[in-house]
């Protein structure tokens, strides 16, 4: 029930969710209260306005993407940690098992492992139950990877977990079990700042390996290098409405899991 509420609840405080509640605040005082309408009118049009702005939707992602940004060369770990959330299972019309927005995790696992940076992935993401049934997140990715040549030898899969508290509770059973210590953990650059906390709270030596960025030097430059970026980045746009929604999520999911002592 928890996990079920978590996503429902905060779906009326997210901008678009925002905005519609005050529509229907104004549709049902249009005609006798006219002017908190109008307020509510005017209202939902400034948080859609807000959240649609580059300048307001970048700034955001990147208070929470380069917290955690890692030096040029990253140490070495006992095992590399994947958390899911980066896949589609390969429900028809599928051929195959895709990729989403947040796949670069995957795919940068793969890549440090490549490196050498540690023997082992672990891959960490059950299935949430109204998502359908099927391989779990985990399975999933170990398609992908063993796919692109990592050895199944080389990965672990951890089925159960469904939020990212119990990808680490989970995770660190797993961590003792093998006597690992040191961990490279992967997931994506907005997520990073909360999944890393809860890591260390569970006592685990991890070494944030972001990726995943939606915002980088090239994007901020755009806000300001030409009179025509400046306008682009001014008007809404569903993709920054978008991109300020997660940021948002992450901001609500860490105050959510910090009351809840798991931060």
């Amino acid at each position: 029930m928890f996990l079920y509420l978590s996503k429902l609840l905060p779906l009326f405080f997210y901008p678009l969710g925002l905005a519609c509640v005050l529509m229907v605040v104004a549709l049902f005082t249009l005609w006798k209260r006219p002017r908190i309408s109008g307020g509510a009118i005017a209202l939902a049009l400034l948080v859609l306005l807000i959240g649609g702005n580059g300048w307001a939707s970048r700034q955001l992602v990147r208070s929470l993407e380069w917290q955690n940004i890692p030096p040029q060369k990253l140490p070495n770990a006992e095992a590399i940690v994947v958390l899911g959330g980066a896949t589609k299972s390969a429900f028809p019309p599928r051929p195959t098992v895709d990729l989403s927005e947040q796949g670069d995790r995957v795919l940068y696992g793969a890549h440090l492992y490549n490196q050498k940076k540690a023997p082992l992935i672990i891959l960490s993401g059950g299935r949430i139950a109204w998502r359908g049934s099927g391989p779990s997140e985990a399975a999933d990715m170990a398609a992908i990877l063993t796919s692109i040549g990592i050895p199944p030898q080389a990965i672990i899969q951890e089925t159960d977990a469904l939020n990212t508290y119990e990808n680490a509770v989970n995770v660190r059973k797993i961590l003792d079990s093998r006597g690992i210590r040191r961990v490279l953990l992967v997931t994506s650059a907005m997520h990073m700042p909360r999944s890393l906390k809860i890591f260390q709270r569970q006592g685990i030596d991890a070494i944030p390996a972001p990726t995943d960025f939606l915002v980088s030097v090239g994007e901020l430059q755009e806000l300001q290098n030409t009179p025509q970026g400046i306008l682009l980045n001014v008007l809404p746009d569903a993709d920054r409405l978008q991109d300020f929604t997660l940021a948002f999520k992450e901001y609500v999911g860490i105050l959510v899991y910090r009351l809840r002592g798991w931060l």
